[in-house]
């Protein structure tokens, strides 16, 4: 016959927390944290959650001004989808959106970012400059596109005065009133206008790299160009995303200043999604194929920040695996 022995019984210490402890602790921390959460949640929800699905919902129904006395409106299908898909102008406005967008950004990009490295020298009069420069961002969109309006009129306007002046043309350049040129000059008029703040948060990023590694860059024989290449643009990586991700999101859907420059015009020329979603809502009066364009605006939007998203996280996965 076998005898077990048992050992002394172990009687926790005195203060030492036990499960049931551990658990309640565990909740209340977990019920802080949504306590935290609860506020933005709730926001985001009343905020962006209920009219993105309304604007949804709104695109499969008969939705006219009668609906806002009577409460009624019908569920029409894909009506809404097959009128505004097959619209040529549509496709017209998709592609003039995508232009306005990738030349904004890249001229709003490229002259803010050489401006910033411009003003990361020091010099006299260096920070009074740069404060003047940032007027045009200061200055509401409306002013700045009233003002542009009479600079680039055909006529009377500034721009071609001086243009005249200098011999580049003969005649005025119908800047606003020529289909094959209003989507140019309402570009330049956005990339004027964006400037000041890529150039603004580029400068902020360029003073956070450190000056040791453009002295190693020296001291290793990198000329100005390399220096460039491999020691800012890395570097400023960070913070350029964060700049053109907002300058995206907020030219993709421009609307007050087109609409003061160009009312969408010559024939249509300017159109882009986000004028169509106007005139189709609140000059058309109809807010089913209005909703319709504007949920292909949040759509490609959503594309775009799903990209910037999956690049970010595949960047950083790099950098763990290095």
């Amino acid at each position: 016959m076998t005898t077990t022995t048992l050992g002394p019984a172990v009687t926790p210490r005195p203060g030492a927390a036990t499960d049931p402890d551990r658990r309640r602790a565990h909740r209340r921390a977990t019920l802080l944290q949504w306590g935290f959460l609860a506020p933005a949640v709730l926001y985001m929800l009343a905020f962006f959650g209920y009219p993105l699905v309304r604007n949804v919902v709104m695109s499969f129904q008969h939705y006219t001004p009668r609906t806002y006395f009577t409460g009624e409106a019908p569920f029409n299908g894909l009506d809404n989808w097959r009128a505004v898909l097959g619209d040529p102008l549509f496709a017209e406005a998709l592609w003039h959106t995508l232009l306005f967008t990738a030349g904004s950004l890249l001229g709003q990009f490229t002259i803010g970012l050489a401006l910033a490295a411009f003003f990361s020298r020091r010099f006299p009069l260096g920070g009074l400059v740069r404060a003047v420069l940032l007027l045009p961002w200061l200055i509401p969109m409306v002013v700045s596109a009233v003002v542009w309006r009479r600079l680039l009129d055909q006529e009377t306007g500034v721009v071609n005065q001086i243009l005249e002046a200098l011999n580049l043309t003969s005649s005025g350049v119908p800047w606003l009133s020529s289909p094959s040129v209003a989507l140019l000059a309402v570009t330049l008029v956005n990339i004027w206008i964006g400037i000041p703040f890529n150039m603004v948060i580029l400068y902020g990023g360029l003073q956070e790299i450190p000056r040791e590694l453009y002295e190693a860059a020296a001291l290793d024989g990198a000329g100005a160009w390399r220096t460039f290449r491999s020691v800012t643009l890395p570097l400023l990586r960070p913070v350029a995303t964060v700049v053109l991700v907002l300058g995206f999101m907020s030219t993709v859907k421009m609307l007050d200043l087109i609409l003061a420059l160009t009312d969408g015009g010559p024939a249509n020329a300017t159109q882009t999604l986000g004028t169509q979603t106007y005139q189709l809502s609140f000059l058309e009066l109809d807010f089913g194929q209005g909703a319709v364009v504007g949920n292909v605006l949040i759509l490609i939007s959503a594309v775009f920040a799903v990209i910037y998203l999956r690049a970010n996280r595949t960047d950083f996965g790099t950098g763990q695996g290095k």
